[in-house]
């Protein structure tokens, strides 16, 4: 009897563990996403996803030709291909740098209110303070201060036309609005 509750006791804090680190694993934080923070350095993620496959699209920095290169990505993709995210270093070239940006595009990355890249824009504004909108020729770009995040949504979402740089308002955004993108600034 005694070994019975011994193994249970086991298997319930193995299992208590796992869920625990895996829910810190797709966590969304103001300074934080899942194992990744503001002194992260470049040359750890390796190591941070061990298990996944990391794709390095390097600018040629300073010493390049093209004065309008893109930053430096890292794209992070799980085992079975899908996209987690991508990782934009502050200082491009340099291993050593921390981060600059994390885009998520895997919905499992999610805040303790729920937001994900899939949350409707209903749920987003009911659990959230938006702080700001600004509008571009292609997307809305509602800043998030509480995450320190952007989400931008299509302007096509919003009814509008692309190419338009007409101004949008928090009451123009249709409930069921979908998020283009989802990023978390580190600075």
């Amino acid at each position: 009897m005694k070994k019975n509750i011994y193994h249970i006791l086991i298997l319930f804090a193995i299992a208590i563990f796992f869920s625990c680190s895996n829910s810190e694993k797709f966590s969304i934080e103001k300074g934080k996403v899942g194992y990744l923070n503001s002194t992260t350095l470049i040359n750890e993620l390796p190591d941070i996803f061990k298990n996944d496959s990391i794709v390095s699209n390097l600018s040629e920095g300073a010493l390049g030709d093209n004065y309008f290169q893109d930053d430096d990505e890292y794209l992070i993709y799980s085992k079975n291909g899908k996209h987690l995210l991508t990782i934009v270093p502050k200082e491009q070239l340099d291993s050593t740098s921390t981060i600059k940006s994390i885009q998520i595009f895997d919905d499992r990355f999610q805040t303790t209110t729920g937001l994900n890249i899939r949350t409707p824009f209903s749920d987003l504004r009911a659990n959230n303070t938006i702080d700001k909108i600004e509008s571009s020729f292609y997307s809305a770009t509602l800043f998030i201060d509480e995450l320190n995040a952007t989400i931008a949504i299509d302007k096509e979402e919003l009814g509008l036309k692309a190419f338009s740089n007409q101004k949008v308002t928090i009451e123009q955004i249709p409930d069921l609005a979908k998020m283009k993108s989802f990023i978390v600034w580190f600075y």
